[in-house]
């Protein structure tokens, strides 16, 4: 069983960056690919991004490309990932999530994903 705590939400204005964390407990972490989705109010949970288990391979939806950038420390057992530019539209509980499956392919879909954080809020203001 993995637990996974997310971090570094918060209000910030249109422009602005934050950086979220993910901490994982447990041994395996290394073997695990990660990814971050969001939940805006209303709307279904979406992908953002993801990141082998190696770190070499990542995935972004478009509409963060550029933008966002998800990266890995397996000696901490941790994932972040550095949010610039934000907007208002990126406002959402965001959510990190393990998938064990030690697939070489990064997983888009939630379906794929074993363990899941209880998420943090981000706030974009206009």
């Amino acid at each position: 069983q993995v637990q996974l705590v997310e971090s570094g939400g918060g209000l910030v204005q249109a422009g602005g960056s934050l950086r979220l964390s993910c901490a994982a407990s447990g041994r395996t972490f290394s073997t695990y690919a990660m990814g971050w989705f969001r939940q805006a109010p209303g709307k279904e949970r979406e992908f953002v991004a993801a990141i082998s288990w190696s770190g070499t391979s990542t995935r972004y939806v478009d509409s963060v490309k550029g933008r966002f950038t998800i990266s890995r420390d397996n000696a901490k057992n941790t994932v972040y990932l550095q949010m610039n530019s934000l907007k208002p539209e990126d406002t959402a509980v965001y959510y990190c999530a393990a998938d064990r499956s030690l697939s070489t392919v990064v997983a888009l879909s939630e379906n794929e994903y074993d363990y899941w954080g209880q998420g943090t809020q981000v706030t974009v203001s206009s």
